[in-house]
């Protein structure tokens, strides 16, 4: 007989009747009680790599059966059909950055305050065909599937990070719009279509000095060899906002003379075209001008004010009467020293 006091051996011993080995059954309810559960064993047992976004995981909610054995059939169905569930699951999110140039906007700031705002023009970006009867088919979903696909194949790319910052937009997630163009500019800080699309998500949002400074921030970035129709659009849209519709129209003039026949530039330029003549500005200078002639003339007044108190405390000087004797006096006198003169 052999006895090994060990948990994970067994305890055999020789039948002498029949000449065979059989399970040693001394303390055997002991043993089973030990045997039947081990924590450590069961998690290793039941728990498998799996691969999601290319970073090897070891988790449990891919865990196979308790009862499977390796004499059942290698291939485990309900393991992929897991594993696609949690590819499913899977978001387009952007980590965010700890810092980039432009977070002293305030409607960068601002961003975790900022409402639903869905942009479905955005969608003509990812158009081929830039037409309204094909944007009211677009296929949302598949566009998510594609940058999916394509952030796991190369999740450092600037121009990835800018598409599903877009993406965002479609949606109307403001906030993680917003972090996806943020990661891409912690990148590359001077990415003129970043910075537009960051500043068309700020027009939206109604924070227009913001806006136009990254309007006109990305149209000088913006190299010679591409149109910057966009950027022009943009300020045109941004003046319209301020109500200056003359350099509303000039800025969208230019924008439909680098992309002729664009429907929203047409769209926008007949609109200011139509309106009516922009006013707000003359009723600001009309205003100022005002507030100034009012503060002057209170100046003005509270001066002459201040004088007039001042002479009335000063005590009046005193006036000589006229005197015939003193003067008649003062006459002989200067006559008698002239004549004295002469002789």
């Amino acid at each position: 007989m052999v006895e090994i006091n060990s948990r994970t051996a067994r305890l055999w011993k020789l039948n002498t009747e029949n000449g065979k080995i059989i399970s040693f059954s001394k303390n055997a309810q002991v043993y089973d009680s030990l045997l039947d559960y081990d924590p450590i064993f069961e998690i290793i047992t039941s728990t498998v790599a799996c691969n999601s976004n290319g970073n090897l995981k070891w988790s449990k909610q891919y865990s196979v059966p308790n009862n499977i054995t390796l004499d059942d059939d290698c291939d485990l169905p309900h393991i992929s059909r897991a594993t696609q569930n949690a590819e499913q699951a899977e978001t387009l999110t952007c980590v965010p950055v700890n810092f980039t140039y432009y977070d002293e906007l305030l409607g960068v700031a601002n961003r975790y305050v900022h409402p639903i705002h869905p942009e479905p023009e955005v969608a003509y970006l990812f158009m081929k065909k830039k037409e309204y009867k094909y944007l009211k088919t677009f296929d949302v979903q598949l566009l998510e599937r594609r940058l999916l696909k394509a952030k796991r194949n190369n999740p450092r790319s600037v121009q990835l990070y800018n598409q599903i910052g877009n993406f965002w937009r479609i949606k109307g997630d403001t906030k993680q719009a917003i972090e996806c163009f943020r990661k891409a500019l912690a990148i590359t800080p001077t990415n003129s279509d970043v910075i537009l699309n960051l500043a068309r998500v700020l027009l939206h949002m109604t924070y227009l000095d913001d806006a136009m400074a990254l309007a006109k921030r990305s149209l000088a970035l913006q190299t010679p060899d591409r149109s910057a129709w966009r950027q022009y659009f943009t300020l045109g849209e941004i003046y319209k906002r301020f109500g200056n519709n003359p350099e509303s129209i000039i800025h969208l003039k230019q924008a439909l003379e680098l992309h002729p026949n664009h429907e929203l530039i047409s769209k926008a330029l007949r609109e200011v075209e139509k309106g009516p003549p922009s006013t707000t500005l003359h009723i600001c200078t009309v205003v100022i001008i005002v507030c100034l002639v009012t503060s002057v003339l209170f100046v003005i007044f509270s001066t002459n004010d201040i004088f007039a108190n001042s002479s009335d405390v000063t005590e009046p000087k005193t006036h000589r009467h006229f005197n015939r004797a003193m003067a008649m006096r003062s006459l002989k006198g200067i006559t008698s020293r002239s004549t004295k003169y002469k002789k």
